[in-house]
């Protein structure tokens, strides 16, 4: 296990290892963490840690009692997360590669991050123009039966894939191939699953590889069935990529 010191960028989703999450920064204390990274050697890796909001607002509000056009904006690395940040946060995260940077001339970036390992939240720093916090990255377990249960997990996955699409009224796009490796299939999964962000956390911070593959297991059944059951779902996008206007 390594501790480290990173940045800190709340999000209202999940972000796994593995996996390429587009981000929108427009707020100021994002801004200046962005502006640091850029100022970083080309040859140093960007990173910073990504964590689901427990309680509190991605976006800061203007004040209590939203929408008030005519208050103050709630200013500060922790506006949004009340006076103990890190009580607003999961306790699991993952840390994030920014391969790409780009600045706009509204001074706004776009941002390319990739998920690379998990990290534990030791702590949270709001003295600063943006959140840090210090965080030990945790070593992925393949626990018992991984192989087993990632071929369960293919087949299931599959199958509500072709659920999905057909209570969506679409044709299921030709297949791709799923990744042989258990612990990249089942971040895969947790991430391409239709679920609410409680469920992805907890998928997110599952000890090991296994008890991660035997949870989804029963997840893409239970939907699939649920699915099966409907004669149509509403008009959503059920197959977007988690985004952060942020």
């Amino acid at each position: 296990m390594t501790s480290a010191r990173l940045p800190l960028f709340p999000l209202n989703t999940v972000l796994f290892p593995g996996l390429v999450m587009p981000l929108n920064v427009f707020e100021q204390r994002y801004r200046a963490m962005m502006r640091e990274l850029l100022a970083m050697p080309e040859d140093a890796p960007r990173r910073f840690g990504v964590i689901a909001i427990r309680d509190g607002r991605e976006v800061a509000p203007t004040a209590i009692g939203l929408p008030d056009p005519t208050a103050d904006p709630e200013r500060g690395a922790a506006a949004g997360f009340g006076p103990e940040p890190m009580k607003s946060f999961h306790a699991v995260g993952c840390v994030a590669d920014a391969a790409t940077i780009r600045e706009q001339k509204d001074g706004t970036f776009e941002v390319l991050a990739t998920g690379t390992t998990r990290f534990e939240l030791r702590s949270v720093d709001a003295s600063g123009p943006y959140l840090t916090a210090e965080i030990d990255e945790l070593d992925e377990k393949p626990g018992d039966g991984a192989g087993a249960l990632a071929s369960g997990v293919v087949r299931a996955f599959r199958t509500y894939q072709k659920r999905l699409a057909g209570a969506r009224e679409r044709t299921l796009a030709a297949q791709q191939d799923l990744p042989g490796e258990p612990s990249v299939l089942s971040y895969l999964v947790a991430a391409a699953a239709v679920l609410d962000t409680p469920t992805k956390q907890r998928l997110l911070q599952a000890p090991d590889t296994a008890t991660r593959l035997a949870e989804e297991l029963k997840l893409l059944r239970a939907e699939s069935a649920v699915i099966g059951k409907l004669p149509s779902l509403p008009a959503v996008d059920l197959t977007r990529h988690p985004t952060s206007p942020n």
